[in-house]
């Protein structure tokens, strides 16, 4: 943990964030102009980020520039940006503190009483996304970080007035060691970002590490294996949950409407608290609905307001976010990028009334394309049709030679389209009423179902014209 910058927010007034339209940078941003700092940052690409940071009145420049930095006591960037970016080299030459954004997260994370921290391989954003509606919606104040868009406060980040905070917490080299949260979820644990971990256990080690410095409680997934050994020495406060009666809060009468929308009872120690009734479907958001519900209760929201305000959580941005149904085809956007989360999100489309389903995947990263490339064309061969676009490279050279045509090569149903427009017309073309098409990955995939909405769009326009 880096604890060299703890104090900085005490003495400056002027922040630069490089790279700000990013996921993890934009709630911080906003977050921190919402306390009164004077903000600014730069990023290479216009986004829906970038353009509600400027409705806010925060300046932010197109492209990197070293006069960006001019002024800034401290600047802060992303792990993407390259050492020879001329603002963070503007920054060093003249003694701006430069700071990663992890740490800057676990130093706004230790100035709050009540941080909430939400880890696990799986399912962050989504039950992050539960846990901060909920809190927001009972007038609790919650200051909010979450890697996807949250419909109710229009962001992916709020400045709230409480001394609750609540964060995703990403394990990926290991950037949740920052934090030293009041009380930490760990929803699951599984191989992924192997790139840095290498194995299993190093996965594990890593999350008991995050447990031990957890200050108060740890909401554990009763049901993970690896989750709970991951606890082994933690001397903390264990609240478990999951679907098996074993764990303090779990789920019983479990039922499922309109194909995959799931309510039930929710459990405590043999005590029926309350029937919960999703908004998002999917039998992997019972468990992590499970999970939002025990931190909830922890942090004093009653059973009846979680009953009552849960349902109206419809999902994040990018997580399950269905587009709207164009001439009978359902076009559905989500962030899965691992094997496990495209079982789920197939599973959960599956159980919807439908005719065929279409998975358009976009791998990211060649790393994990190379390591799980085999357990990708598992996950994919659910799907009726599947298009593939290149991989999305990220962080990373392709020193593996992976392609995504090698992931084609082993289905029977695939097509490579790297071209979003020619995917939208791919699509519009083939697809037929009763359809259910999802865009799926890490990277910009989302831009594949604006492009297949559009589409239809502009043809409906014609058809009236």
């Amino acid at each position: 943990m880096n604890r060299e910058f703890d104090n900085i927010l005490d003495s400056a007034k002027k922040l630069h964030f490089v790279g700000i339209g990013g996921a993890g940078m934009c709630p911080l941003a906003e977050i921190l102009h919402g306390k009164g700092y004077a903000v600014t940052g730069s990023d290479m690409f216009e986004s829906d980020n970038t353009e509600r940071l400027r409705s806010l009145g925060i300046t932010v420049y197109s492209g990197h520039d070293a006069k960006n930095a001019e002024g800034a006591d401290a600047l802060i960037h992303t792990a993407a940006v390259h050492a020879d970016n001329p603002e963070l080299v503007y920054a060093r030459q003249h003694g701006i503190p430069v700071i990663e954004r992890s740490i800057l997260l676990g130093i706004i994370s230790r100035r709050f009483d009540n941080t909430i921290a939400v880890c696990g391989t799986h399912g962050k954003t989504t039950t992050t996304s539960m846990i901060s509606h909920v809190l927001y919606a009972a007038k609790k104040d919650p200051t909010i970080v979450i890697g996807g868009r949250l419909p109710s406060i229009g962001s992916n980040g709020r400045s709230g007035g409480s001394d609750t905070m609540v964060c995703e917490a990403c394990e990926y080299v290991d950037t949740f060691l920052q934090i030293e949260p009041n009380v930490a979820v760990i929803l699951n644990i599984d191989e992924d970002h192997l790139d840095y971990f290498k194995t299993l256990e190093n996965i594990i080690r890593s999350f008991n590490r995050f447990a031990n410095q957890t200050k108060s409680s740890v909401i554990v997934n009763g049901d993970d294996e690896n989750s709970m050994k991951a606890l082994s020495g933690v001397k903390k406060r264990i609240i478990t949950f999951g679907l098996e009666k074993k764990n303090d809060y779990y789920a019983e009468n479990i039922q499922v409407k309109n194909g995959s929308y799931y309510s039930y009872d929710l459990m405590k120690k043999g005590e029926k608290l309350c029937r919960i009734e999703l908004g998002v479907p999917g039998i992997h958001n019972v468990s992590n609905s499970l999970g939002a519900c025990a931190a909830l209760i922890n942090a004093g929201v009653t059973p009846e307001e979680t009953a009552a305000l849960l349902p109206t959580f419809t999902g994040a941005g990018r997580r399950f976010e269905i587009y709207g149904t164009y001439e009978g085809v359902t076009v559905i956007d989500d962030f899965a990028h691992h094997p496990h989360e495209i079982d789920a999100t197939l599973e959960a489309a599956s159980k919807m009334p439908h005719n065929r389903l279409w998975a358009i995947f976009q791998p990211y990263t060649y790393s994990r394309t190379q390591i799980l490339l085999n357990e990708f064309v598992r996950s994919l061969s659910r799907a009726d049709r599947v298009v593939l676009t290149e991989i999305k490279a990220a962080r990373e050279e392709n020193i593996w030679g992976v392609h995504s045509s090698q992931m084609a090569e082993k289905l029977d149903n695939a097509v490579m389209i790297d071209d979003f427009d020619e995917i939208a017309d791919y699509v519009v073309n083939n697809a037929k009423p009763g359809d259910i098409v999802i865009t799926m990955g890490g990277g910009d995939i989302y831009k594949g179902a604006r492009a297949i909405r559009a589409a239809y769009e502009r043809r409906a326009e014609n058809k009236i014209k």
